[in-house]
């Protein structure tokens, strides 16, 4: 008895020390194999295309949920498209694209026809001799807009010539059932390049033989359908797993200022007055198909630049006057107005502004003129738009001509245009409500090749960024006698060309106050302007910005902030910060010999800003934000399908990733395949012997240590 438990106590020894042998074993292959994963995959960093939805349909990319993986293939022609369509010997493919060959037809096409065999898309950054490249539609905001309902006078996605973005592709609102993912940098760009000349330009018939560069994506969007069934289905899952989403409605803030403070009142007398308010307005948002990619320069950041300038210029030119000026950036117009559409519908029910200003609510009838910036590509040839008989547009127009010949800003500026085909401008959200309502638009006609586009950036303005902010202070007006400049900035400057037309609008608003001409030579601040396009295009961490914030405030990250609308947050996105504390430098009033103590007693509207200088001032501030969220959300039985606001919402996704490897030929598959259920079928019988076999293989030779007791003998 005590032999055969010695035997077994050596069995269970053996056994153990078998299973922490496999175990270390395991945790050695561990490590290396996160080493192999690591030299088997390259990430590549870039930008991906995400799913957006309406009330109607969806648009945007999705990959596969895990990721969507796709042989390299380089597009370099129409012929390259035709190779993945006809022949595709080893499917599924990733074409690489350059801009180029990014237009609707060779996309749609890859979409539609190679939809079998393209798994994802690359979009290869080659701006050099690219002549157009937009992905918005011909006719942005096409169903949100005045002529939505109109059979005539509407702008015209089939002609581009009737249109009001002629080289608008409209890929910005199409659906793909693939990821597309946007490659900017070079060195990312090269590791794609030699990865696929290496291992796949070659032998193209008979690349299902070896092995081949592929990419795997990694970009699920959570959202289908449309907005109405996203939101249900984000409803009834909540209900079950809480916080469980699978789209959030766009949704920003609009920012706003008077061009002088607005009396408090106590809640009891808060209704609306006859106060009398002159509108000035444009959009300060953009788009593009990319999360993150996109400056918007020459669509939005120019009209912006001109209003904050004209805002300036009044503030400085006009100290007091019986009517106030309301001067409104909005936010979401590239998604059907959203900022406008909140905006007026604040108006009607007596919300604007919030309760929390302590001021008197403003209706739609306080408004007596709407002056709204369009897009202002061509800035020395304006045009004024309205769209019912309107006197104020004639004398809008009159003194935009009258004025640039007397100073020479050399802007031509025709007859008013009475349409319903306006451009896509905020001031549709209120002729919408009010055909007759005082609205008048000044825009040019549409020359920005790249609307809406990754391409639309300071190159496309032709912007150099000056600096001179150190030798002129950008907080005063400057001395129009001065000339053009050109020892700063160049000849033909994109400063100088926004400082005029600022100039000009500017002025045309002082008379329109007063009734009476501006008799100064100074105009608006070609030094600021050109600090507002280095913030907004180049990088935040600028002398502009940094003068909107407390002196020991610490520098910021140098990128320029995003002007996407995005989705909510509890933190107010960058760009409608800056906007805020940029109106509350040029616009506020400053208050003499106050200390920073002082100032932070007094609270809103008291601000403690570092200033020109640096030191630190004291400003009495107007400026305030809205919410930007349309309407559609605050009504649990909208009907979606109505067209009456915006829907637009964005889908969820929980990662977001690229990366390269060597995918193995179908041969290298099966010959892998093979040798693993060999070594599975040996492994098996292995085991079963040892395991049949485990007493004699485990107890041979062995002896026991303790001696086995004799019995005695009985006499």
């Amino acid at each position: 008895m005590v032999l055969s438990r010695g035997l077994i106590g050596v069995k269970r020894v053996s056994w153990w020390y078998v299973a922490v042998w496999f175990a270390l074993q395991q945790i050695d292959l561990g490590a290396h194999g996160q080493r192999m994963k690591d030299n088997m995959y390259t990430p590549v960093n870039g930008a991906h295309c995400f799913r957006r939805l309406n009330g109607t349909h969806v648009t945007g990319c999705s990959s596969s949920n895990g990721g969507s993986v796709g042989v390299l293939h380089l597009i370099n022609s129409k012929a390259d498209i035709d190779f993945i369509v006809q022949k595709h010997p080893s499917p599924p493919y990733a074409p690489i694209v350059p801009p180029a060959l990014y237009t609707r037809e060779n996309i749609l096409r890859l979409r539609d026809e190679a939809a079998p065999y393209v798994s994802a898309l690359v979009l290869m950054n080659n701006a050099s001799g690219l002549e157009q490249f937009s992905q918005e539609s011909r006719c942005p905001n096409q169903y949100s807009g005045l002529a939505a309902d109109q059979q005539q006078q509407r702008c015209s996605v089939d002609r581009a010539e009737d249109s009001w973005n002629p080289w608008g592709s409209g890929l910005l609102l199409e659906d793909f059932l693939f990821p597309i993912f946007y490659v900017a940098g070079v060195s990312e760009m090269e590791k794609l390049l030699d990865c696929y000349e290496k291992f796949n330009a070659h032998d193209l018939e008979n690349q299902h033989q070896r092995s081949l560069c592929a990419i795997e994506v990694k970009a699920f969007m959570s959202a289908a359908v449309s907005t109405d069934i996203c939101m249900r289905r984000s409803n009834s899952y909540n209900s079950l797993i809480p916080a469980t989403k699978f789209c959030d409605p766009l949704q920003g803030k609009n920012v706003y200022a008077t061009l002088f403070p607005r009396p408090i009142v106590p809640e009891e007398q808060r209704v609306e007055g006859p106060e009398r308010i002159v509108l000035v307005s444009t959009r300060t948002d953009t788009t593009t198909m990319f999360d993150g990619v996109g400056l918007g320069a020459m669509d939005s950041v120019v009209p912006f630049a001109v209003l904050v300038a004209v805002a300036h210029f009044l503030s400085q030119a006009l100290p007091s006057n019986d009517r106030n000026v309301l001067f409104l950036f909005f936010n979401g117009e590239s998604y059907d107005y959203i900022g406008s559409q909140r905006f007026v519908y604040d108006l009607q029910t007596g919300a604007f502004p919030s309760r929390g200003t302590q001021t008197k609510p403003i209706s739609m009838d306080n408004i007596e003129l709407m002056i709204d910036l369009g897009a202002l590509d061509n800035l020395t040839d304006l045009h004024v738009y309205h769209a019912a008989p309107q006197p104020m547009a004639t004398k809008v127009a009159e003194l935009l001509r009258k004025i640039n010949q007397q100073f020479g800003f050399g802007i031509q500026a025709g007859q008013p245009v009475m349409t319903t085909n306006l451009p896509p401008v905020s001031a549709q959200s209120f002729l919408r409500e009010n055909i007759t309502f005082p609205a008048v638009i000044v825009a040019s006609r549409p020359a920005n090749r790249f609307y809406h586009s990754i391409y639309d950036d300071q190159e496309n303005l032709h912007y150099r960024y000056g600096n001179h902010s150190r030798k002129y202070d950008f907080t005063q007006l400057e001395d129009l006698d001065l000339g053009d400049r050109s020892d700063l900035y160049g000849k033909d400057s994109i400063q100088m060309r926004i400082r005029n037309a600022s100039s000009l609008i500017g002025m045309s608003i002082y008379e329109l106050l007063t009734g009476r001409a501006y008799g100064q030579r100074n105009g608006t601040n070609s030094v600021l302007i050109d600090e507002f396009l280095h913030c907004f295009l180049e990088s935040a961490d600028c002398p502009l910005f940094r003068a909107t914030v407390k002196p020991d405030t610490p520098h910021v990250y140098p990128a320029p902030p995003s002007r996407y609308i995005s989705v909510h947050t509890t933190l107010t996105s960058d760009a409608t910060g800056w906007t805020y504390r940029v109106l509350g430098l040029l616009l506020g009033q400053k208050v003499e010999n106050a200390t920073k103590a002082n100032c932070s007693a007094l609270h809103l509207p008291y601000q403690w800003m570092a200033g020109y200088g640096g030191a630190g001032e004291c400003r009495r501030t107007t400026q305030n934000m809205s919410l930007a969220l349309s309407p559609a959300f605050m009504n649990e039985t909208y009907d979606f399908t109505s067209y009456r606001y915006s829907t637009w919402t964005e889908s969820t996704w929980s990662e977001m990733s690229a990366r390269i490897f060597l995918r193995p030929s179908p041969a290298h598959e099966t010959l892998t395949l093979s040798i693993g259920i060999v070594v599975m079928v040996i492994s098996f019988v292995l085991v079963f012997l040892i395991n049949s076999r485990s007493d004699v293989l485990f107890n041979q030779g062995s002896t026991s240590s303790i001696p086995i007791a004799t019995q005695p003998t009985q006499c």
